[in-house]
């Protein structure tokens, strides 16, 4: 079967504080190695009073010293934002404390608005040097050079795993050059999910990394024993996507029974877009769905998100999706690797 792994968002709820959601990732993390996931992601984010991962590295420390096997990692670093010395630095410590279990995805976006971007200090071009940021991050992570004058201590040798995040065309042809695996966004962009895979896996160049290509997939995915409770329980994302929309940034809210009564018939309009790589509901509406997702895109892994507001019901969930994804059909993947 296709690999599970975990994006979690570190949500801050209401009444709630970032070191509660601080140790609930850690906690979740611990859940999810007894489960079987691979891995566990947190992402960059800055100025958002619900998301309490702006220090990645230091948030991914924190959570794999409560963990001893699953792979902890940032999906992603948004490297515009830092010299990639720095990161080779951050994350080649973080190997060197919790060796072979570090991963290292890269987003080419800023992962905030424009004035906070200004407020990180960095060059409005530095996204256009991604390319060149991502390589000079490679040759820093990799085996000292004869006569290299610059090296990230610690860092130099460890080759981190190098992952390229993307939520368009253009992630997935530098995924495929570089021959690295590709990570994409489709829990929040799904309109461009089958023609980015068709990219990535027709134009992919072997690298010393990986062979072959590897696609991972976001899905956002609630489970609980009914559906109609999983659909109770998503909405507290559904409300965090219509606050995304009326500019509003919040804490994580309680689930509702309507959320009809909570946006209007425009945002539940934009909302669907936004969330319609999304399966809720039962452990056999899961089943099902994941089965119809993998048979569709033949990812090699999914990265799940369970946003959900109560710690309980979404460790429940993580658990309720494993079982699922167990019974999933798992279709054929030579086929995926020139169609589109």
């Amino acid at each position: 079967m296709a690999a599970l792994s975990i994006l979690d968002l570190v949500r801050i709820r209401q009444g709630s504080d970032a070191r509660t959601a601080l140790d609930h990732a850690r906690d979740l993390a611990g859940h999810a190695e007894t489960l079987g996931y691979t891995r566990f992601w947190v992402a960059e984010h800055h100025n958002m009073p619900g998301i309490a991962s702006a220090a990645t590295s230091l948030v991914v420390g924190h959570i794999a010293a409560g963990t001893s096997r699953i792979r902890v990692g940032a999906g992603g670093i948004m490297l515009p934002n830092h010299s990639p010395l720095v990161i080779a630095e951050q994350f080649g410590t973080l190997d060197a404390l919790f060796p072979g279990r570090i991963d290292l995805g890269l987003g080419r976006a800023p992962g905030t608005d424009q004035m906070t971007w200004r407020a990180l200090r960095r060059d409005p071009m530095a996204a256009e040097r991604f390319p060149q940021d991502v390589r000079e991050l490679q040759a820093l992570l990799g085996p000292e050079r004869e006569h290299q004058r610059i090296r990230a201590v610690p860092g130099t040798g460890s080759e981190v795993p190098l992952w390229i995040l993307g939520s368009s065309l253009f992630g997935a042809q530098l995924a495929a050059e570089f021959g690295l695996p590709y990570a994409f966004a489709s829990h929040f962009a799904p309109a461009a999910l089958r023609d980015a895979l068709a990219v990535y896996r027709q134009r992919f160049q072997p690298s010393a990394q990986l062979d072959r290509p590897y696609a991972m997939i976001g899905v956002n995915i609630i489970a609980a024993e009914t559906d109609a409770e999983a659909r109770r329980l998503w909405t507290t994302q559904q409300m965090s996507v219509a606050d995304l929309f009326r500019g509003a940034r919040g804490l994580s809210r309680p689930p509702i029974d309507d959320i009809d009564t909570y946006w209007t018939p425009q945002e539940r309009q934009q909302a669907q877009g936004f969330l319609a790589r999304s399966i809720v509901g039962s452990p056999d509406t899961v089943r099902d769905g994941i089965a119809a997702l993998l048979a569709e895109t033949a990812a090699d892994e999914l990265m799940i998100v369970s946003d959900i507001y109560d710690h309980d019901a979404r460790r429940r969930s993580y658990a309720l999706i494993a079982e699922a994804a167990a019974g999933a059909h798992e279709p054929a993947r030579e086929d995926f690797i020139t169609a589109g």
